[in-house]
């Protein structure tokens, strides 16, 4: 006959009973051996998900914050070891003396004591010039803008004299920003404004129409107020970058002027 069956548990004290059948009396389970952690058996510390979150904003905003950093170092490095060769070539120190769309005798001296913006094309150019001429018109009517910034002159000169007379400079300026001044003049002459910026441009064969392009470089100056080539944006940079790169120009002319 079974005698006893244990199945009750000591709810205060938390001690469990092994079930024993027969006479024997119910005995206590022995508790589990307790082990002291070492220092290398410590629990890791759970954060919260606050605290997590938290965590992984700061560390991911240091990572940003230092790959920002060299890459403005790496950007102003570029900036001033081109600013070095341009200086180095002195290009823009010489002199031009060319006509304007209005047939008046212009020279370099009449553009001295401003900012400028230029441009090398030809009036018969399908698509290329037209876009560089629009870009560098907005980015002109962006900085006339702000009127703390001096006004930039933009001014267009071509490489197809034979073509580009003063009456073909004049309709084809009208479509561009109204302070667009279009230069043009004799071979030699345009030769040898296009030299001192280091131009090329080659003309292409005729059709039989008596057509041709021109072939030639795809570069937007920027002149100081000295005459100075001070950078110059390929047909990549869009209008944003050409703004930007004007405004920290004039910021460091005015900053140089008052030391």
């Amino acid at each position: 006959m079974l005698a006893l069956r244990c199945v009750a548990a000591d709810l205060r004290g938390g001690l469990r009973l092994r079930k024993t059948f027969g006479r024997s009396p119910c005995r206590l389970a022995p508790p589990p051996p307790v082990r002291l952690l070492s220092q290398g058996d410590r629990a890791p510390v759970k954060l919260k998900p606050r605290t997590r979150v938290a965590v992984t904003l700061l560390l991911g905003g240091g990572v940003l914050a230092a790959w920002a950093w060299a890459d403005a170092e790496k950007r102003e490095k570029d900036r001033q070891t081109r600013t070095g060769q341009l200086r180095r070539l002195a290009l823009g120190k010489g002199n031009f003396d060319l006509v304007d769309h209005n047939g008046q005798r212009r020279t370099k001296q009449d553009f001295l004591g401003r900012w400028v913006l230029l441009y090398f094309g030809f009036t018969q150019c399908p698509d290329i010039c037209p876009d560089e001429l629009d870009k560098m018109s907005d980015a002109v009517a962006e900085l006339d803008a702000d009127a703390s910034l001096p006004p930039v002159q933009p001014l267009f000169i071509t490489v197809d004299p034979e073509r580009d007379g003063v009456d073909a400079l004049a309709r084809y300026v009208k479509d561009f920003h109204p302070r667009l001044v279009g230069l043009t003049g004799t071979s030699e002459e345009v030769q040898e404004a296009g030299r001192d910026f280091r131009v090329y441009a080659g003309r292409g064969p005729k059709d039989e129409n008596g057509d041709y392009l021109v072939d030639h470089s795809i570069l937007i100056y920027l002149v100081s107020p000295d005459g100075i080539l001070v950078d110059y944006y390929s047909q990549r940079k869009d209008k944003e970058h050409i703004v930007q790169s004007v405004r920290r120009h004039i910021a460091e002319h005015v900053q140089v002027q008052r030391l």
